[in-house]
């Protein structure tokens, strides 16, 4: 009861300021409420408050991550929809102009066995040719532009289900084994090329199982299918879970004008882990989408979406035995349908301008906020026509070009955003991390003494690394074993420690909220860097 009048009083306390300084109070409701407008910030904030009372969630955010190091920027193309290979050239040119480090790129299992097991002819045109072509193209590109693949393997062939497409394009095959079968031969073909696959996409909700009824077991079957086989012939590849779907349904089969089929993203987590699930994927994906709110809306509700989402999702991992895995973002966008199109905004609605915005400070909340998400996929680069336009498909309007290549907003932000300096934030992060640039003859090395199984070695006096890190101190994790590195700072200042120690505090000359460091290698010695923690 307590509890509930102080946030009473809160709330009053709160009006009394906005009358009293609207703009500056506005701003700072923003980055709690993800509202812009008085009123809603209002309601939000009192929405807030009461979540306040909630118990914690779990985050465990200052645990060592594997496969948070990477650079978070990612895109998802289609390009396999694009027939002519200069066209993906092109497209391929505008993610590399743009800086993502990444593509989430479907490898269609009904585009590439296409007309029965085993068969890797395309013969729905003439002439014939192998399935296998443009997506050899597209990872030829990908390589050509310095630019990693997630291949999400998804959406079976109509042969591998007895009654074809009438229990859903996107429905399970009936035996699981086909499947497996044809995740391996991606994983042969592509082995030392593509180094992350995504087992399906969205299991929790309709269509993308099909007319099945949700089911968490059936889909740790296929999910230990697919992990099992990319495994046995990439052990070093990274298995990505099929994207969880944000949803608050709670009704496992889809029934006309009853229920659009689906399973709270929580639950269906839970469920997966109940049923063994959490042996089979090295990183957790889910949805990101900002809908009718900004990227700082902190209201956190079960039957809310909103873009901080994540942090149920990370909850239940954690509470899972789970902390030291990462969640990726398959999908992150806010949706800029014009209000007077006649299209209606399922996705939220929000100007082209603000969607950039909107998109800027959503990466940005990702990277100061959540150190155990890693990589986060736009959603979407271009489709190859204006199909789903003239459809009046709302999904379009996510874009961040048009099917001729002429940018949005968003694209230009993401491309001066991208292209800025990193900074590494707050979190315990690997020795690895993209933000961390080495010099010299630095080596990522396996050892069995590292945190999380490997380390950067140098054996050379003078190899260097640099770091921009914004936060009140910096700790150097390293193996405890000696040797020394001078450790310089922006205002000229410099010492050198001893690394004799697994956990070396670096004692800041400054107080300057963000600060470059330089650390060079003093010595003959061996030189263990296993990873770095900002708080």
């Amino acid at each position: 009861m307590k509890k509930v009048i102080v946030a009473v009083l809160l709330v009053i306390l709160l009006w009394i300021l906005l009358w009293l300084n609207q703009s500056y109070i506005s701003r700072q409701l923003f980055f709690i409420t993800g509202e812009e407008e008085p009123l809603k910030q209002f309601s939000g904030m009192v929405q807030y408050l009461f979540t306040r009372l909630q118990p914690p969630l779990q985050m465990a955010d200052m645990v060592p991550i594997q496969h948070a190091s990477m650079n978070p920027y990612g895109v998802n193309t289609f390009l396999q929809q694009e027939v002519e290979p200069s066209k993906r050239e092109q497209a391929m040119q505008k993610v590399a102009e743009a800086g993502f480090h990444w593509i989430r790129q479907e490898f269609t299992w009904e585009d590439i066995e296409i007309h029965g097991k085993a068969d890797f002819e395309d013969r729905r045109n003439e002439p014939y040719r192998s399935a296998w072509d443009k997506y050899d193209h597209i990872v030829a590109l990908a390589e050509k532009y310095d630019v990693q693949i997630m291949a999400r393997l998804s959406n079976p062939p109509a042969w591998s289900r007895a009654n074809g497409n009438e229990v859903g394009a996107f429905a399970p095959p009936d035996n699981i084994s086909d499947y497996g079968d044809f995740v391996e031969i991606v994983a042969k073909r592509y082995k030392g090329r593509v180094h992350v696959y995504q087992i399906w996409n969205e299991p929790n909700i309709y269509p993308e199982w099909g007319m099945y009824p949700i089911d968490a077991a059936e889909y740790v079957n296929l999910l230990k299918e697919g992990y099992s086989r990319i495994k046995a012939v990439d052990h070093e590849a990274i298995v990505v879970m099929g994207a969880l779907a944000a949803t608050i349904e709670l009704d496992r089969q889809r029934r006309e004008g009853i229920s659009p089929g689906g399973l709270s993203d929580v639950l269906f987590l839970q469920q997966v882990y109940d049923n063994g699930g959490g042996d089979y994927f090295d990183v957790l994906a889910m949805q990101g989408y900002g809908l009718w709110s900004g990227p700082y809306d902190r209201r956190m509700q079960p039957r809310v979406l909103n873009f901080s989402r994540p942090m149920y999702i990370r909850d239940v991992m954690v509470r899972n035995g789970d902390a030291h895995k990462p969640i990726w973002l398959s999908e992150l966008a806010w949706n800029a349908v014009p209000l007077d199109s006649g299209i209606q905004p399922i996705y939220g609605h929000v100007s082209p301008e603000k969607q950039a915005t909107y998109t800027i400070l959503a990466y940005r909340r990702i990277q100061e906020e959540w150190p155990w998400l890693g990589v986060a996929n736009y959603w979407f680069l271009k489709q190859a026509t204006d199909q789903e336009l003239k459809d009046k498909n709302p999904q379009y309007f996510f874009r961040l070009l048009e099917p001729d290549l002429r940018p949005m907003p968003v694209y230009h932000a993401l491309k001066e955003a991208n292209n800025q300096p990193p900074h590494m934030y707050r979190g315990y992060h690997q020795e690895n991390h993209w933000t961390v640039t080495y010099h010299g003859e630095w080596h990522h090395i396996k050892h069995a003494d590292a945190v999380l199984g490997k380390v950067m070695q140098s054996y050379k006096h003078g190899d260097k690394l640099e770091v921009t890190f914004t936060g009140k101190s910096l700790t150097l994790v390293t193996l405890g074993k000696g040797g020394y590195m001078r450790i310089e700072f922006e205002d000229n200042l410099s010492r050198v420690i001893r690394l004799d120690k697994r956990e070396i505090v670096i004692n800041l000359p400054s107080v300057k909220k963000s600060q470059q460091i330089t650390m060079t290698a003093w010595t003959k010695a061996p030189v263990y860097i296993d990873g770095f923690i900002v708080r």
